[in-house]
Parts: C-alpha cells; sequence; structure tokens
C-alpha cells in the first residue's frame, strides 16, 4: 500500500531534527547576512528540545507535530518559532484521525498549515519569505497527488518544488521582517525562513520514502 502508518512518526520526525542539526550554522549565516543570525541556533535549539522529550520512545506523526509546535510556540526566540508552531499544529489538527497516510492526506495536512499560516502572516508568493518555499510545494504535493503518481514520486516533486521555491527568494527584494529594511540590498541573498523549510520539507519527504 502506498501509505504510511501515523503511528510509525517517529522516523519521519528524525529526519526532521537531524536535517535542522546539521544545517544549524548554515542557516545562521544565511540569515546573518540579512538579519540577526540566530535563525539556526534558535531552530537547533527547538528540535533538539523536542527530540530530548519526545522522540526516546514510539511516538506519531501527528502527536510529534502537535509536540513540536508547542515546543517552537513557547520556548525559541523569534518570529520563526510561531510561524512553524502554527504550521505544525494545523498539520497535525488535519491528521490525527488518520491511521494511514498518503500523498492525498499528507498534502491536506500541509494545505492545512499553510491556510492557518496565512491567517497570522500577510507575506504572499514574491515577498522573499517562508511562503515562497511552502506554497509551491503544497501546491505540487497536491498536483501529484490527485494524478496516478505514487506517493514516493509526489514526494519528489514535492522537494523539487520547495527547493525552486527556495532559490527564487535569491533574487526577491525583502517586504516583510528584519532584512525589510534592507531595500534592495536584500536581493541576492536567499531568505533564512525558505531555506529551513525546504530543509524540513525534503528531511519530511525523506522519512517518509523509508517508510513505503
Amino acid at each position: 500500500m502506498d501509505k504510511f502508518k501515523n503511528s510509525d512518526g517517529r522516523k519521519i520526525l528524525e529526519a526532521m531534527v537531524l536535517g535542522i542539526q546539521t544545517n544549524k550554522k548554515y542557516l545562521s549565516d544565511i540569515d546573518g547576512l540579512t538579519g540577526d543570525g540566530d535563525h539556526g541556533v534558535n531552530m537547533n535549539k527547538g528540535f533538539s528540545v523536542f527530540k530530548e522529550r519526545c522522540l526516546g520512545e514510539e511516538i506519531s506523526f501527528t502527536q510529534g507535530l502537535e509536540e513540536l509546535s508547542g515546543i517552537l510556540f513557547n520556548e525559541i526566540g523569534g518570529s520563526m518559532g510561531p510561524i512553524y508552531g502554527t504550521i505544525f499544529s494545523a498539520m497535525a489538527d488535519e491528521g490525527k484521525e488518520y491511521e494511514e497516510l498518503g500523498s492525498r492526506e499528507l498534502a491536506q495536512m500541509l494545505e492545512n498549515g499553510y491556510r492557518e499560516l496565512t491567517e497570522i502572516i500577510e507575506a504572499k508568493p514574491g515577498d522573499k519569505t517562508i511562503v515562497d518555499t511552502l506554497y509551491p510545494a503544497v501546491n505540487a504535493l497536491r498536483q501529484a497527488s490527485e494524478t496516478a503518481s505514487s506517493f514516493k514520486n509526489a514526494l519528489e516533486k514535492m522537494k523539487l518544488a520547495a527547493n525552486e521555491g527556495k532559490n527564487s527568494t535569491k533574487d526577491m527584494k525583502a517586504r516583510f521582517g528584519r532584512s525589510s529594511r534592507l531595500g534592495d540590498r536584500s536581493i541576492g541573498v536567499l531568505d533564512a525562513g525558505a531555506v529551513s523549510c525546504c530543509i524540513l520539507l525534503e528531511s519530511m519527504a525523506d522519512g517518509i520514502i523509508q517508510l513505503l
């Protein structure tokens, strides 16, 4: 069956944690070019706390997302804690009733995450934010889920769209956050939130593929 069990979520969550931990310095270096340089530190803190508290035993994918959301909301600095907290909480809420998850179910979870995100931030595609990664990735997964694509193929399409979206932020002028103060000087640098979102989506996809 082209699905994974929600109850087998620990492997996916571990992959997401590793993605952030491995890229801690990279994320802070990118953030330091236009911001205060703490994005990698803050994200690493939140995901490391999550690993220590929640990944010592089996945990469902949606339960893990809900636990991670609470930690990111309450225990890391910067604006990205509430942003990722909102996304993961909305994903967990959408998916908590599913015993098994395929491309359609995951797309619905991510769509709910994006929908809730747009309730707390005004950014749209093209504004050089996390939205420039998340929006095309969600669309790619949804479109693939509506065809005869395998789950793995749908995830690969999501990863490709996320990466292309992330890379597109390099040529954009920042319109939100600290980097927006730089105006045209923000052009030529990737957005740190778009990068971390890409890392998380790719890590999530790779973790799921291991279960298929």
